[in-house]
């Protein structure tokens, strides 16, 4: 199998993240592999298309994810037809591309679907992730699993908001991730809020959304692949976000820490409710942030914590990521183009 995977920049990724391991977990399973960024691209007169990639070899079994990401960052970069690939895994971060950068993520789903046309299995499926570029995706799955949700940028519904739902409430962004630009706001306390409203407002909607008590000790993140819970041996991929003493984030990116829990049926129900988008979406692998009885996100663009999972319950994950895209490129050789990209994402 010839493997893509997308990231936002070849020289920013680092060896901890999740595509570092899923990269190096499918060379050291015998395939090609091949990283590239979202300015890598590029669309020929004859209509093909190519990007400037780093290959690194097959079947290679690196000591560590440093050494690993070390000869994907040195390598010599070259121009590969992106026709000739079985798999491309969009694996970048809109967050990252904030401001005058933001183009990129646009035109890396954009090349994506393209990609798509030709044949090649694009994961998670590009058309679906172009509407999930806004969190206003979010708002399309069940409303039992979701917080109670406003979106506005009139400071004053916003308050009006905030005090319907007992004067506390969680501030963010429309755009973005990563927990940029979230804030926690009381009524009673906070003398800022118009001020708070107006720097989100700024660069779009703001997303009021009502204070989960459960988030208090962290959320859950769970993986999600073909719409069921990523799973081995009874082991699920799963954790809990820990935010910092003075966060009210658990992201990791912001100083959160990585527990193990334990999955619990009220978990499993939720999955169960979103299944039904994320298979009619193509969202092959997910992750769901989990409070209480309650989804606070679904990130579908580059989930992390597979090094997580692995380090808290010794079981390495990404090899089943890989195997399942050999068993979606299987079908592909048989099913040709009558299977098309959204579904085989989640076949």
């Amino acid at each position: 199998m010839r493997i893509g995977f997308v990231v936002n920049d070849i020289a920013t990724e680092q060896p901890v993240y999740t595509t570092t391991r899923l990269a190096m977990r499918a060379a050291a399973l015998g395939h090609d592999v091949s990283v590239m960024g979202l300015r890598d691209f590029g669309y020929e007169p004859d209509g093909s298309l190519s990007a400037i990639a780093a290959a690194t070899p097959a079947g290679k079994r690196y000591r560590s994810l440093d050494r690993y990401l070390d000869d994907v960052q040195s390598t010599t970069r070259q121009r590969t037809q992106l026709g000739d690939f079985d798999v491309l895994m969009l694996r970048a971060d809109p967050a990252a591309e904030a401001g005058e950068s933001a183009w990129a993520s646009t035109a890396g789903l954009a090349f994506g679907r393209l990609i798509a046309e030709t044949g090649v299995l694009v994961v998670n499926d590009p058309r679906s992730l172009s509407d999930a570029m806004s969190k206003a995706y979010f708002q399309h799955f069940p409303e039992i699993v979701r917080p109670r949700t406003l979106i506005s940028r009139d400071e004053e519904r916003v308050r009006e908001f905030i005090d319907e739902l007992g004067g506390r409430a969680v501030l963010k962004p429309l755009q973005g991730s990563g927990g940029s630009g979230v804030f926690l706001v009381d009524l009673q306390q906070e003398r800022n809020i118009a001020q708070i409203v107006e720097a989100i407002a700024r660069d779009g909607y703001v997303v009021a959304q009502e204070y989960l008590p459960a988030a208090a000790e962290g959320d859950v993140r769970m993986f999600v692949m073909n719409g069921r819970p990523l799973e081995i041996d009874g082991v699920y991929a799963a954790f809990r976000r820990r935010p910092g003493e003075t966060d009210v984030r658990s992201n990791m990116s912001v100083g959160g820490t990585a527990e193990a829990v334990k999955v619990t049926d009220d978990m499993l129900q939720l999955v169960d409710a979103v299944r039904p988008k994320l298979l009619i979406d193509g969202m092959f692998l997910v992750g769901l942030d989990i409070a209480g009885d309650k989804l606070m996100e679904v990130n579908v663009f580059s989930p992390g914590g597979l090094g997580s999972c692995q380090a808290l319950y010794d079981v390495d994950f990404t090899t089943a990521v890989i195997e399942d895209l050999e068993r979606k490129t299987w079908m592909r050789a048989h099913y040709g183009s009558e299977l098309p990209n959204v579904q085989l994402a989640t076949a």
